[in-house]
């Protein structure tokens, strides 16, 4: 995917799809809905929503970063600064298959499977187009370096914001009112040794998992570009 001006902005597509991969998992948990008289799995459709907030703040910045002046470098300075706390809603979706373990009812398994695993892609590649938006940004500005720094960093504490939420059951919101407690509890303070080892674990492996994605991801479209 090569930079261009925000008029002719390459990523529309892709908002595109993932707008009507949206629309198609949300019927699927109608769907659901009216084959068990259940609302299990209705938080997926509120999962989704926070996903796309990155996205739209991504997309913000995309746009502000075309602007000069102190004005929009301040804007999109703070938008960053927001996006990176909501980062972590777009792939925590993946860690949703948990509940397959704990909603049993008249819908077959398979259907569940296919109904998370949806979902889960839709998240995983909601959070890789709203990164893609920021390393373009930074790479404009700063150069290619700081645009893959930027990826690892964001996927480091990505996976970390992710840890936080699904195990401490912490939000985004949160990160803002309380860091240090938040931090403290993170790192096992809380809880005991035993949770460092899964803090640990559990960050180092999803942010592999997130980064080799998204570089078979971003692979795939540098080898389109030189077609």
């Amino acid at each position: 995917m090569k930079a261009k001006s925000y008029a002719g902005n390459p990523y529309a597509a892709v908002f595109v799809l993932l707008g009507c991969a949206s629309a198609v998992g949300i019927a699927l948990v109608g769907a659901r809905f009216a084959r068990s008289h259940t609302s299990h799995y209705e938080f997926l459709v509120w999962n989704l929503f926070l996903a796309w907030v990155p996205v739209a703040l991504a997309a913000l910045a995309y746009r502000v970063s075309f602007r000069r002046g102190a004005l929009g470098r301040l804007t999109l300075v703070l938008t960053a600064v927001v996006w990176l706390a909501f980062f972590p809603n777009a792939p925590y979706i993946l860690t949703d298959f948990a509940h397959l373990v704990d909603i049993h009812d008249h819908v077959p398994l398979w259907y569940d499977v296919i109904l998370i695993a949806w979902y889960a892609w839709t998240g995983l590649l909601l959070g890789i187009l709203s990164l893609r938006l920021m390393q373009d940004i930074v790479q404009r500005g700063m150069g290619s370096v700081a645009g893959w720094s930027l990826v690892a960093a964001a996927t480091v504490l990505g996976s970390i914001g992710i840890y936080i939420g699904r195990f401490l059951r912490w939000n985004s919101w949160q990160a803002f009112q309380a860091p240090g407690s938040l931090l403290h509890r993170a790192l096992g303070g809380a809880e005991g040794p035993d949770v460092d080892v899964r803090f640990l674990g559990f960050s180092a492996l999803f942010a592999a998992l997130f980064l080799f994605v998204y570089l078979a991801v971003y692979l795939l479209g540098a080898g389109r570009d030189r077609a």
